[in-house]
């Protein structure tokens, strides 16, 4: 019967910690002492080649190795960056300090950046939560919080956070609607709602790279738009919704501008109105307010009932 991996049993458990670290007092000391070491082997050396004395070269050898070894001990981190230490193998600590300092022998040191990174996802086609294939890249913003994980966890961090944006990308953009519909108070869309779904981008994002020890500081949507095959068809769309939108707003003006217009007639005594003079003044105040083209005035010199 086969059994399945669960995600925790493949993780490597692994964490932080503060290595062993003198500063740069202890670093210059070891120097002067390597100098030293090295000016001692030198030293047996001649006086063995002088004194015919073989034996003097086995101290000689012993000063050379206990020089180099003072010398490994030697390293410099600059700012923005760090070392992380393994003995054998074994993952020992983390050095954060900056500067001239001293770590344990016999050790290798990898360095990891902890500086602010960022970079932006491929173009991806997606569909949106309504099924229409929309074209969309972000920009991620973020860097290394625990150097243990990110050297360990992972095979490669960068490439790890790159395939992990992508996938968190394509979850957020099949959760929501690239427009919101008008009628729904409060609906969320990928055009409409920036920040919302930035945040949740985010969130995202944070909680896939969280296993390899990186902090995800911003995420923003760089790029949003239809797919080149519905493009077209979304534009009508979008025209034919802002036109009717705007002929709303026409009339509605129009509609006030007419009441008020009779209001202040009837108000005045400037002239009386019975239904049918007023019908007609309503319609011919709407063509001439809600019109695309240019009115042309006709004038009666007649009567309206004749």
């Amino acid at each position: 019967m086969t059994s399945i991996v669960q995600p925790e049993d493949t993780q490597v458990a692994v964490t932080e910690r503060t290595a062993w670290h003198a500063g740069a007092g202890a670093a210059v000391a070891a120097f002067v002492g390597f100098l030293a070491l090295v000016a001692g082997a030198v030293g047996l050396v001649i006086l063995s080649i002088s004194t015919q004395t073989p034996v003097l070269i086995v101290g000689a050898v012993v000063l050379a190795i206990a020089a180099l070894l003072l010398v490994s001990m030697v390293v410099v981190v600059a700012p923005g960056h760090t070392l992380v230490v393994q003995l054998f193998g074994k993952y020992v600590g983390t050095v954060r300090a900056q500067g001239l300092g001293l770590v344990l022998p016999l050790t290798t040191r990898q360095r990891v950046s902890v500086r602010v990174h960022n970079f932006e996802t491929a173009e991806l086609k997606v569909n949106d939560s309504t099924g229409n294939p929309v074209n969309i890249a972000s920009i991620i913003v973020w860097q290394v919080a625990d150097t243990a994980r990110a050297t360990f966890a992972v095979e490669d961090y960068e490439e790890f956070i790159v395939s992990q944006a992508e996938s968190a990308l394509r979850h957020v953009t099949t959760s929501h609607p690239y427009d919101a519909d008008e009628a729904v108070a409060g609906a969320t869309s990928l055009r409409g709602s920036t920040d919302q779904v930035a945040a949740e981008l985010a969130e995202q994002v944070a909680a896939r790279v969280e296993l390899a020890g990186l902090e995800i500081l911003e995420a923003r949507i760089s790029s949003l738009a239809y797919a080149p095959e519905i493009a077209q068809a979304m534009l009508q769309r979008q025209q034919a919704s802002a036109l009717l939108a705007a002929r709303e707003k026409i009339v509605e003006g129009a509609v006030g501008i007419v009441e008020n217009a009779l209001t202040r007639l009837e108000e005045n005594g400037t002239v009386e109105l019975d239904d049918e003079r007023r019908a007609a003044m309503v319609s011919n105040l709407l063509v001439v307010l809600c019109s695309d083209s240019r009115t042309t005035p006709v004038v009666n010199t007649g009567s309206l009932y004749s």
